[in-house]
């Protein structure tokens, strides 16, 4: 069982071990590390159809739960790092969400990926796209600003499937090469070289665009 995540192993592992031994404080501990890194995760791929509807928040709570009670599960099966793992079942939840709320709609919202052993939610091009545009340091007009999102959605429409969800981990998820290589069921170098390959080409669409981030 690979049960630490790469920033601090023996932080990680020690916190298991007390969540284990059922110390609440070292659960609540192990959990609130990966909380901003969640809610980035739901930020992009829960389907903005929703937003009025479920709280990202009880999002989060309801897999916090279900760790809870599967942590012996994952400490005596699961090969991936922990944060994986809890975003793993947080994918569930999404994928869950969207077909309950939005039922045959839910195609629309965005295909699902199957990662790991189960599915989540992909980070479609519109989410991508909407990200991109967040990120100018000047705010164009509204116009100007919709001609200028439809314009990069269908460039990133073009792109690898595979290579559009390696830039939503590695830029917007901020999953390190490791993570995002586990992720996808990649080698550390083909998700390296996928990322370089992606980001080169994303730079081509801002540019294409007549505006695009001040840096990424």
């Amino acid at each position: 069982m690979t049960d630490a995540s790469p920033d601090n192993p023996s932080e990680v592992g020690r916190l298991l071990k007390g969540a284990a031994a059922g110390d609440p404080e070292a659960w609540r501990a192990l959990f609130d590390r990966d909380r901003e890194r969640l809610r980035r995760m739901i930020a992009l791929r829960m389907d903005r159809r929703l937003l009025r509807r479920v709280d990202p928040s009880d999002v989060i709570q309801e897999a916090h739960v279900e760790a809870m009670t599967r942590l012996p599960e994952y400490l005596q099966q699961s090969n991936l790092p922990f944060f994986l793992w809890l975003r793993l079942l947080v994918g569930q939840r999404l994928t869950l969400l969207h077909r309950r709320h939005l039922g045959a709609r839910a195609r629309d919202a965005g295909r699902e990926l199957a990662l790991y052993q189960g599915a989540v939610p992909e980070a479609t091009s519109a989410a991508l796209a909407a990200r991109l545009l967040g990120h100018l340091t000047q705010p164009s007009a509204a116009a100007v600003r919709a001609e200028r999102k439809i314009r990069i959605e269908t460039a990133l429409n073009a792109m690898d499937p595979l290579d559009r969800e390696v830039l939503a981990l590695r830029h917007f998820e901020q999953l390190n090469n490791g993570e995002a290589a586990q992720a996808l069921g990649l080698s550390k170098s083909a998700a390296s070289k996928r990322y370089v390959r992606a980001l080169h080409r994303l730079k081509g669409i801002l540019t294409a665009a007549r505006g695009g981030l001040s840096e990424l």
